[in-house]
């Protein structure tokens, strides 16, 4: 665990997701998938971390177990709870809380998902859907309701004359927006962005990142960014976690990770990164095999099937996530052999 100086708003301790592999028709138990298996990280009051790796690595079952939409099977997510007036106060642990106290600190947990059509109920109006965490919240009703949903269509960029208008007369940009007012609408202190623009076209993709940002800057949240494309997370991000068949690799801030990569699965997401110069002469570095079955996952170093650097250690014994420099952590044997490449900040 990363010490941050009483900095950290979430810490997560050795957090585990396990779903049971069931055969037969007794529905047997012969297994589990390592969804998330035993990841540890900080995030600190403010800024962003943010979260990548291949598709179906753990990344949306990580970011949901932290606000326990889904269960998780072990560990700790410290949250430090500022109570009514948003001082600093302790930290209460989320996984343990019973669903009564959990709901007490929902309005400060909020999400905002990836995909802008299937999480917005079509048989509701903008109105409704914006206002329904105020009601399910008990923070206002009537006209106090209404005045606040046009309050926040306004600081997402909606024209708040079509509130009353549904989801399917607007855009995917315009869509998402609506998911970000809605998140929003509580005065949370911390949000886990499911990939939130990766449904999007390129141009709208920047307005929304922009759109994050200043909403950061002006009421001080922090996020848990979700994202599989590097570009997009260079630019949000002040901290980077690489995530790999269930556990995280590499974490470092973003400049230090991009120029520096430490882990080679870091260094060959890096080589696919685009570069606006044409005299570059960057190698893309194409892994081998398939990502590591989550249910049955090798021996060692989950990595070591797809790694050129890989040498016998790697297949017997498990990396652990270690400082290998000033506040970044990696998970490698061989950290201190390898001359890893990365790319301009």
């Amino acid at each position: 665990m990363e010490e941050l100086n009483g900095s950290a708003l979430i810490e997560v301790k050795s957090l585990k997701k396990y779903f049971p592999i069931e055969e037969g028709m007794w529905h047997r138990i012969r297994g589990y998938i390592r969804a998330v298996d035993g990841v540890s990280f900080s995030v600190r009051k403010g800024n962003t971390l943010g979260l990548v790796g291949e598709s179906g690595c753990g990344k949306t079952t990580l970011g949901r177990s932290l606000l326990r939409a889904i269960e998780p099977t072990a560990g700790q997510v410290l949250f430090r709870d500022g109570g009514e007036d948003g001082g600093s106060g302790g930290f209460v642990d989320l996984a343990r809380l019973s669903k009564g106290e959990l709901r007490k600190r929902r309005k400060n947990l909020q999400m905002i998902f990836q995909d802008p059509y299937s999480s917005l109920d079509p048989r509701m109006t903008v109105l409704d859907i914006i206002g329904e965490p105020l009601i399910i919240n008990k923070l206002a009703r009537g006209r106090k309701l209404r005045d606040r949903v046009r309050e926040l269509a306004g600081l997402v960029g909606l024209d708040v004359k079509h509130i009353k208008r549904y989801p399917h007369a607007f855009s995917g940009g315009q869509r998402q927006r609506i998911g970000i007012a809605r998140a929003l609408a509580t005065n949370p202190q911390f949000i886990v962005a499911d990939e939130p623009v990766s449904a999007l076209d390129v141009s709208v993709q920047a307005q929304i990142l922009n759109l994050l940002l200043d909403l950061q800057q002006e009421f001080g949240l922090t996020y848990l960014f979700i994202a599989h494309d590097l570009s997009v997370i260079k630019y949000i991000s002040d901290r980077v976690a690489v995530m790999y068949v269930g556990k995280l690799v590499e974490t470092a801030e973003t400049e230090e990770i991009f120029r520096t990569p430490h882990h080679p699965y870091t260094e060959a997401l890096l080589s696919a990164v685009s570069v606006p110069d044409p005299t570059s002469t960057r190698q893309r570095i194409i892994l081998s095999g398939e990502a590591a079955d989550p249910g049955d996952p090798p021996s060692g170093c989950y990595f070591h099937p797809r790694c050129r650097y890989a040498e016998e250690v790697c297949k017997e014994e498990r990396p652990q996530l270690r400082e290998t420099a000033p506040d970044h952590r990696t998970a490698c044997h061989f950290v201190e052999k390898l001359d890893l490449s990365g790319v301009a900040v």
